[in-house]
């Protein structure tokens, strides 16, 4: 009687072989509602955060509020990370447990990035109310130098300082074109590299821990290098009104715009 050959051995490199692997449509059904929910937060509240890093610090040059942004950023990842990874290692957490606890942390990473990338389109004197726009900035900062080569293939720009350009003034045709670039490209590489942390996570307790704080910080470099690269180098000076881009009151593909003063709280911007 023949037997069936061996299995060959799981891929070190890997997950376990008896690992999940979820469906391209299940990993862009997630990421569509961490999205979603990333790029919900008020762009009052994104102003109001720049404004009190500005109040605290009256002298700060665009570019020094920038750094500030980028250091509470890396810091707020890199604390979600850990958590998140020492929660996973316990020893009484299953592993389903942990799977869910690091669903909950990419969910907290998009967030966070988010926030991020709303405060510097801010400091550059843009605001940002239309969803599929801020979706758009998001996903290419995450992606870093791939979100940029994908926004300048999809919607013909240059891949360095094009956040102004998509933002303001593109059609919201080519909005939705890139962003069905950038989810594809999204769930292909950040389905792999959170995987990969997610299982590093499950192992004894403490090195998880490590292996969360390292792997969101890495995360969240790309991010904070991909925003310097979508918006160019710092201005010099706050601009006086900030250009906020809404989605079209009539339906058209044109995106809606008018300006707003940008200067701190009870100061004139005139």
């Amino acid at each position: 009687m023949a037997h069936a050959p061996d299995a060959p051995p799981p891929d070190p490199a890997g997950p376990p072989a008896d690992a999940e692997v979820l469906p391209p449509g299940v990993g862009i059904r997630f990421l569509d509602a961490a999205l979603d929910k990333a790029v919900a937060i008020p762009s009052a509240a994104v102003h109001a955060h720049v404004a009190k890093l500005r109040a605290k610090n009256p002298y700060a040059t665009p570019e020094q509020v920038l750094a500030m942004l980028e250091r509470e950023y890396l810091l707020a990842v890199s604390a979600s990370g850990g958590a998140v990874g020492a929660a996973a290692a316990a020893p009484a957490v299953g592993t389903g447990v942990a799977m869910t606890l690091t669903a909950s942390e990419v969910a907290t990473f998009f967030a966070a990035s988010a926030a991020f990338a709303l405060a510097v389109a801010d400091v550059h004197g843009i605001a940002i109310e239309d969803t599929g726009r801020r979706r758009a900035l998001v996903l290419a900062t995450v992606l870093g130098d791939q979100g940029a080569r994908t926004v300048g293939m999809e919607a013909g720009l240059e891949p360095r300082a094009w956040a102004r350009a998509l933002l303001v003034n593109m059609p919201t045709t080519t909005i939705r074109r890139v962003n069905t670039a950038l989810t594809r490209r999204m769930v292909r590489r950040q389905a792999a590299k959170h995987g990969a942390l997610a299982f590093g996570r499950l192992v004894p307790f403490g090195v998880g821990a490590a292996i969360g704080v390292t792997g969101a910080r890495a995360l969240g470099k790309t991010v904070v290098q991909g925003a310097r690269r979508a918006f160019g180098p710092p201005p010099r000076a706050f601009p006086l009104t900030i250009e906020v881009v809404a989605a079209a009151k009539d339906g058209g593909l044109l995106p809606t715009r008018f300006r707003r003063p940008h200067g701190l709280p009870g100061h004139r911007a005139d």
